[in-house]
């Protein structure tokens, strides 16, 4: 049985005031509303997820890293935008099951990623629920005003792109689920971290967006497949992925060589938190180089066209029937 928590206001004391404290615009989280006002010359971003447990993370999943992938999610919004995170407003609601404990390792994993990417708590909610646990934030950044990237800029003639490896998300999921239990320890810890606690591309984003040679960008949260068809529809052009192209882990590589099954699954799963993006192909080496430098590898695994869709290829350029289209919530 968990124990009782403490009152709101105690629990906001506690917990969530000391995660205010270098924000001024706060106001220490004595009122209903927070400031917050950009230097000239720039634009806020503003982006919102919210995580629900059994939906978005398990019930086990250890309270510190959920509250780093509830940040972390947004973090990477932003980076596909370009932004300099600011700052952040959170709501929590709690059920009756979650305990002091709890809220403390919640309050922790927040503190580390405030500390990593420098950042504030700036206000929020706090707020019971019978169920289940939901947690909801909104995080602000900031970028020269009318420059941020969008998803609608793609052009016939582009390269698409992405950064880092693609499916480990979806796999990390099925081995917390305990699937592929002949699977190596390390690559079993490896894919179950990239799965509950994803890495925002922020400097490479504010990279990309600086360096001018970016059509269109945004991340892979719902799969690859699906945010290159977000792409598209949103630019009215047409795209075309090389699935043998696609960047694997070695763990990835590995589940993929002994069971090709797997394969939409790695471009359909989702929970990547990766950059993909468009760019003329003069661009590319020098986009390749740049994010060489920020220590992500940059990838080129297709291209736009006109028309409508994205068409997937294997080596043999026949069109491939992805199964799973990406993750959606209805």
């Amino acid at each position: 049985m968990a124990g009782k928590l403490p009152g709101e206001f105690d629990l906001i004391a506690r917990y969530f005031a000391p995660l205010a404290a270098d924000m001024p615009g706060a106001l220490g989280l004595e009122d209903d509303a927070c400031t917050y006002a950009p230097m000239p010359g720039l634009d806020l971003v503003l982006t919102v997820d919210a995580l629900v447990e059994g939906i978005h993370f398990l019930p086990d999943d250890p309270a510190d890293l959920v509250a780093r992938k509830l940040l972390r999610v947004n973090l990477s919004d932003l980076a596909a935008k370009g932004a300099k995170p600011v700052g952040y407003l959170m709501t929590t609601a709690f059920t009756p099951e979650t305990d002091e404990a709890w809220v403390a390792a919640f309050a922790r994993g927040l503190a580390a990623d405030q500390q990593e990417f420098d950042i504030g708590l700036l206000g929020g909610d706090t707020v019971a629920t019978p169920g289940p646990l939901s947690l909801t934030l909104t995080a602000l950044g900031t970028v020269p005003a009318g420059k941020a990237l969008r998803r609608n800029g793609a052009c016939a003639g582009d390269v698409v792109l992405v950064s880092g490896t693609i499916g480990d998300g979806a796999l990390g999921l099925k081995v917390l689920r305990q699937d592929f239990p002949g699977l190596a320890s390390a690559d079993r810890d490896f894919l179950g971290h990239r799965y509950r606690l994803p890495r925002p591309r922020v400097e490479l984003g504010q990279a990309l967006l600086e360096s001018g040679l970016v059509h269109a960008m945004m991340d892979v949260s719902d799969g690859l497949v699906a945010d290159l068809g977000h792409i598209a529809s949103a630019s009215h052009v047409a795209a075309v992925l090389h699935a043998f192209t696609v960047p694997l882990s070695a763990a990835a590589s590995g589940l993929l060589a002994d069971d090709p099954t797997l394969l939409p699954l790695l471009l359909g799963g989702g929970d990547d938190y990766e950059l993909l993006l468009t760019a003329p192909p003069a661009a590319v080496p020098a986009l390749v180089a740049l994010a060489r430098e920020v220590g992500i590898p940059l990838t080129a695994i297709g291209e736009i066209s006109a028309g409508e869709g994205v068409r997937v290829l294997d080596r043999d350029g026949e069109s491939l029937d992805m199964a799973i289209g990406g993750f959606r919530h209805f």
